[in-house]
């Protein structure tokens, strides 16, 4: 047991610093390109502005879709802790070349570094798997909620830091998430059981990649139905992350500390929810309730926020948050109950991988809409919300095969 929660504080502590780290750049670029002086890097090829931070900000989650649909899987096969300390230590190096391809004002430099670090931060996946492995030592439930909460509290740590550290040039931001990744490294290193590879990791790794990457999931008709509704539910969260830094300028004038605070706001409900109240939402309603609601609620909340003043937005941030840590916190428990013998690593990787394939799907058609308008991006996720929910329902009215009981802890 005490060998137990040494690896959660572990997770935890990893979860937090890389989280942070993964999130210092988002209140930094926003206003670098769309308020900050023209440079070769804002105006590359005389592209609109808003069109290059679209870019800059899709290929970050596609690098993190490849990532983590793969090193997820292949921690099932070489072990958990030398494949995420080896990713983080590339992480970090991807981090140092953002900060010199700003310094250069280098635009495709700067996309390959984001690229990369996508890349390996796809290492999350590796982190979640880390936790639901230790029940029934501990509850599946309450470890994943637990890192999940470590997750949002470095989404307020890093916002926050890179608003302030924004004040010394948008490369410092990047030095500082290098400085984070590398501290993962050294605690993963430290303090992460060591683990053999598996038996089954035998041959090329290029047909072990192609094999065992979380896509082939895919194929399963029970996983399928319910990764659709994760695809559209995480469509609709990403339309809120991306956009709302663009609200929050175009409608406010919000400058990066603003955006920060505005970020606390939403992921201090989240720390609170995942950490103190999903288990017990779970264990009194049922997993199914709890993650109907909190889809259907989160909807509403997304295409209602555009009508807000900038106090309303402030309370709909934190029932956003809510909403989201709701459903982040026992979604994934279902997943890893159900198809555990598929291995958490590959089971964890598909839901990363969907995140961050809606990530970019909605940083491209986002840029897009943001010609028009940020608010219709905010609109657009509430209605991919309602739409998760709504088929979440129509699989349990069609008697979907559910798991049938949380296992008791």
């Amino acid at each position: 047991m005490n060998n137990a929660k040494t690896t959660l504080i572990t997770v935890m502590l990893v979860t937090l610093i890389g989280s942070a780290g993964i999130a210092l750049p988002y209140p930094v670029l926003a206003p670098l390109f769309l308020d900050g002086p023209a440079t070769e890097l804002t105006h590359f090829m005389g592209l609109p502005p808003k069109l290059l931070l679209g870019v800059a900000l899709a290929v970050f989650p596609i690098g993190l879709l490849i990532g983590s649909s793969v090193l997820g899987a292949l921690s099932d096969q070489f072990g958990r802790r030398r494949t995420l300390v080896l990713t983080l230590i590339l992480a970090a190096a991807g981090y140092v070349l953002a900060a010199l391809a700003l310094s250069w004002q280098n635009f495709m430099l700067f996309i390959a570094a984001r690229f990369v670090t996508g890349l390996c931060e796809g290492n999350i996946a590796i982190a979640r798997a880390m936790a639901a492995d230790l029940h029934p030592v501990i509850d599946r439930t309450r470890a994943l909620s637990l890192a999940m909460s470590c997750a949002y509290a470095g989404w307020l740590l890093g916002p926050l830091s890179g608003g302030y550290l924004a004040v010394f040039g948008a490369a410092v931001v990047f030095w500082a998430g290098a400085a984070a990744v590398i501290a993962c490294a050294l605690l993963a290193q430290l303090f992460l059981p060591a683990d053999k590879p598996s038996a089954r990791a035998s041959g090329n790794l290029l047909q072990l990649v192609r094999s065992e990457n979380s896509f082939v999931l895919w194929r399963e008709p029970a996983i399928r139905a319910l990764a659709l509704f994760n695809l559209l539910f995480c469509l609709g969260v990403n339309a809120f992350y991306e956009f709302y830094p663009f609200w929050l300028v175009e409608k406010f004038g919000y400058a990066p500390h603003d955006i920060a605070w505005n970020t606390v706001v939403a992921t201090a409900v989240m720390i609170t929810m995942s950490a103190l109240a999903v288990p017990p939402l779970k264990k009194r309603f049922g997993a199914n309730p709890v993650v109907f609601n909190g889809a259907l609620v989160l909807g509403v909340l997304l295409a209602l926020l555009p009508l807000a003043n900038s106090q309303g937005a402030i309370v709909m941030f934190a029932l956003i948050g809510a909403s989201i840590a709701t459903v982040n916190g026992v979604f994934p428990a279902i997943m890893s109950e159900r198809f555990e013998q598929y291995g958490q690593g590959k089971v964890m990787g598909l839901l990363t991988a969907n995140f961050c394939l809606t990530n970019a799907i909605i940083a491209l058609l986002g840029s897009v809409l943001a010609l028009v308008g940020s608010q219709w991006t905010l609109v657009l996720g509430g209605a991919l919300c309602l739409g998760s929910a709504v088929w979440f329902a129509a699989l349990h009215r069609a008697s979907f095969n559910w798991p049938a009981k949380v296992i008791p802890r």
